[in-house]
């Protein structure tokens, strides 16, 4: 068994007041406990440990006496370190199957299960979720789709809950098609594909797509989904900055020295910072990428969620060279549970896409297709639209100005012309991670900022997503944020310690 890979993305706390061979011995134990460590296993040699996870050698000797005394391994000499026969609490542990034994490697980070902790991130009164990118429930548009059952009760028939075809229901395609012409951008139901959310479509491209080695191009901060799924393709990452003006000679700096697959953005209300890429920035890369033959990754989950004025053109409208693959989600404006996006792209694209998906799920919900297209049909979605507009940007001045009011200049952002999000910059003496470990003691999340880039950085920002609360939760939750940031800094500031060892990256 390769005991390596229970060390990847392992770290120890050296400022932490609890001693380095403690926390590896505590590690061990509770892969030990778990059964992730079966009896009878063998452990690495000292020396070996030490070199795994970064420690001294004296350490790794008293992580194992530390786990010895406590008649959890033991020692043969002449043969090794061993998990002891009797370590296991479980009954009948010697017919348990080995399933951590079974598995190929996974890519381990600190943030590797982030995406599914942020969708179980539950509200109450008492836990104010400020962390998943989610529309509010309350605006979830239920009576409609309840009516649209009734109207058209003729589509619940056995015909349409056999299998459709795995780029999906053949008429949802020609009306997302015809609700892409109304935005500029030519499509045709063989361009189109549906998706059980477009996070699967971006699974779909890199599977079809990428090799390990290869070069993405990606804006740090981005999506952390994004990061995630190049990363474990094995792609490389080569980031531009997420503000101000998009740094076009970098960017041809990046196609010329490395010649990378794809360039990911979300050039409209971009996850997380809210950045809008102006239209002559967009114009000017693509002219930069057609003239490199790049494939652009437009991701568009919020273009329709604006609260002032309309946002430039999409990347897609404006594709004269046809490299554009414009992926976007009825997720954000509808609600999360239909599971349903789309990519619409070169139809050789697609179909080789479609080759990639109908090995993970064949096709999307049945019923989710039916719904989306018959409220696309009936001319519902405009309505909705104007709705959450309305209301999202309530709910995003009442979080701004809770802010301004009591963070002061300690916590400062750049307002939203749309989308979910403020990216926050901390401006006191401590970091988003450190604020996260107190304000979750008082009921409040957030993102800290670190998750959003490919590489070391954003330890004093962090998002709050306005849209899935209440604005009476909005500004008790801020509140609470406030009076912790306000705690934090007179501690920070007396020169006193605050200790990070047992923070998550989200609650």
């Amino acid at each position: 068994m390769d005991i390596s890979k229970f060390f990847l993305g392992l770290k120890l706390d050296s400022p932490s007041s609890t001693p380095l061979y403690l926390q590896l011995a505590g590690y061990l134990a509770g892969k030990i406990k778990e059964e992730n460590l079966l009896p009878g296993a063998k452990l690495p040699p000292e020396r070996e440990l030490a070199s795994l996870t970064g420690v001294s050698r004296t350490t790794a000797i008293n992580a194992y006496r530390h786990l010895e005394q406590q008649n959890l391994i033991r020692t043969k000499i002449g043969s090794g370190t061993f998990v002891a026969e009797n370590s296991s609490t479980q009954p009948n542990n010697q017919l348990a199957v080995p399933w951590s034994q079974l598995f190929i490697p996974f890519p381990q980070s600190p943030v590797s299960s982030i995406l599914r902790e942020l969708i179980s991130a539950s509200a109450t009164d008492d836990n104010i979720s400020f962390s998943a990118g989610m529309p509010d429930p309350a605006f979830y548009p239920l009576e409609t789709l309840k009516s649209l059952i009734n109207e058209h009760s003729n589509l619940l028939k056995g015909i349409n809950f056999g299998h459709f075809p795995t780029e999906g229901y053949e008429p949802l395609r020609h009306t997302i098609a015809a609700m892409l012409a109304s935005q500029n951008i030519a499509a045709q139901p063989e361009n189109i594909m549906v998706l059980s959310g477009s996070q699967q479509g971006l699974y779909l491209i890199s599977k079809a797509m990428l090799e390990p080695g290869d070069y993405v191009v990606i804006e740090s901060p981005s999506y952390i989904g994004a990061n995630q799924t190049f990363q474990n393709t094995g792609a490389r990452l080569l980031t531009l900055p997420a503000s101000g003006s998009l740094n076009l000679n970098l960017l041809e700096d990046f196609l010329i020295r490395y010649r990378p697959k794809l360039i990911y953005l979300i050039p409209t209300f971009q996850n997380p910072t809210g950045r809008v890429i102006p239209e002559n920035d967009r114009k000017a890369m693509l002219q930069l990428a057609s003239r490199h033959r790049v494939v652009i990754v437009e991701d568009d989950p919020y273009g329709q969620l604006y609260y002032e004025k309309e946002p430039p053109l999409s990347l897609k409208s404006l594709d004269s060279y046809g490299g554009v693959i414009y992926l976007s989600t009825f997720s954000k404006v509808l609600f999360p549970g239909l599971r349903t996006g789309f990519i619409a792209a070169d139809p050789v694209l697609i179909n080789r896409l479609a080759r990639e998906k109908q090995y993970i799920d064949l096709h999307s919900s049945n019923l989710s297709q039916l719904l989306v297209h018959n409220f696309l049909t009936d001319g519902y979605l405009p309505g909705h639209l104007k709705k959450v507009r309305d209301e999202y940007r309530k709910k995003r001045d009442t979080m701004a100005r809770a802010i301004r009011q009591q963070c002061g200049d300690e916590i400062t952002f750049t307002l939203p012309g749309g989308g979910f999000y403020l990216w926050c910059h901390l401006h006191a003496p401590l970091t988003s991670r450190m604020l996260l470990h107190e304000t979750a003691k008082t009921g409040i999340s957030f993102v800290p900022g670190e998750v959003f880039y490919a590489s070391t950085a954003g330890e004093q920002e962090l998002r709050l997503c306005f849209t899935s609360q209440n604005v009476a939760l909005i500004s008790e939750g801020i509140r609470r944020l406030a009076k912790t940031l306000a705690q934090l800094s007179k501690i920070k500031k007396s020169g006193a310690s605050l200790s990070t060892a047992s923070i998550r990256p989200i609650i």
